[in-house]
């Protein structure tokens, strides 16, 4: 029994880090699923000043435009108004 103890060993050896490995593999599968999800469902961030950056810039190009389209109103009334000097 000894002798078949002996040669089983390290054949065991063997096989025992790819179960280790395994093992440890399934036990650490739910933490880095959840880990995943919390990453999916939070804004990083990096994420938040691209997103920021996008809805200033949208603001800007709106602002604008209502200046533009202001001013091209303001020198309207100026001339149906009857002065030459509308800048």
């Amino acid at each position: 029994m000894k002798k078949w103890v002996l040669l089983a060993t390290p054949l065991l050896l063997l096989a025992l880090p790819g179960c280790v490995r395994t093992v440890a593999s399934v036990v650490t599968a739910p933490v880095r699923a959840g880990s995943q999800i919390v990453d999916w469902s939070t804004t990083s961030q990096d994420e938040a000043d691209r997103n920021y950056g996008r809805k200033m810039r949208k603001q800007e190009a709106r602002e604008g435009k209502e200046r533009k389209k202001a001013n091209k109103e303001r020198r309207r009334q100026c001339r149906d108004a009857g002065y030459d000097n509308c800048g």
